[in-house]
């Protein structure tokens, strides 16, 4: 499904707001005509731009001459969020091998530098408990605490095994925006694995006002499927079918 295929499904299904990923929009990159057709798309959608998540621009990257060529590219991918409309863009903290210690000084730099262009700006600085040492609840805390007006995409899955009772419990108040994950469905239409509406409570009462976004994840591998019975199951749990 390419982009314009995504603000239809989206516009058809019932979503309320656009959350692409930045491979959806790669040619806008360098091509200032595809940028704008975009732009038209989703005017013609009716749905507000949100987030656009974006990979391949995180911060820490082992050479400088690799963090500055990824710096150079937030630049970039903020422009088109601007451009686009969108109030957030998801920049990810980088990492693969390093600790966190290690690597701590150059994300908090980085983010901060990204932060306060993107809030010039008006759009919000969102990391993702993603990848690399900055997926643990502990490492996100102390970055969001570093770097003041960083916001976090809470995705309901994707902590290190062991840690997700924590980071529900302790993270839930930072989240500025979602990603629920689900894998498979009983025949209630529930997600038997994951206590999705424990969660969603969790966030109620921290005071969450952001989208209800889905990640579709799939056994199956039906993502468009998956989606819409996330969607179906989200509506039910929040009272809104």
């Amino acid at each position: 499904m390419d982009v314009f295929g995504y603000f239809r499904f989206c516009k058809e299904a019932g979503f309320t707001q656009l959350d692409p990923w930045n491979k959806h929009l790669e040619a806008a990159y360098d091509d200032g005509d595809f940028l704008e057709a975009v732009k038209v798309a989703a005017a013609e959608s009716g749905l507000p731009m949100g987030c656009i998540a974006v990979d391949g621009a995180h911060i820490y990257e082992p050479t400088v001459e690799g963090r500055e060529l990824n710096r150079a590219r937030r630049y970039r991918w903020l422009e088109i969020a601007v451009a686009l409309g969108a109030e957030q863009l998801r920049i990810d903290a980088g990492g693969r091998n390093e600790s966190f210690d290690e690597i701590f000084d150059i994300v908090v730099e980085g983010y901060k530098d990204i932060v306060a262009r993107a809030q010039a700006l008006g759009v919000e600085i969102i990391i993702e408990n993603h990848w690399g040492p900055s997926n643990h609840p502990d490492t996100i805390q102390r970055l969001l605490a570093a770097v003041p007006g960083l916001g976090l995409l809470f995705d309901s899955y994707n902590w290190p095994k062991g840690t997700h009772e924590q980071a529900w419990r302790e993270c839930v108040k930072y989240a500025r925006l979602t990603h629920f994950k689900t894998f498979r469905f009983d025949e209630q239409g529930n997600e038997p694995d994951w206590d999705l509406p424990r969660l969603i409570g969790m966030l109620q009462e921290a005071g969450y006002e952001g989208a209800w976004g889905i990640e579709s994840t799939p056994n199956d591998g039906d993502e468009i499927g998956a989606a819409l019975k996330s969607l179906a199951l989200l509506k039910r749990i929040l009272g809104d079918e």
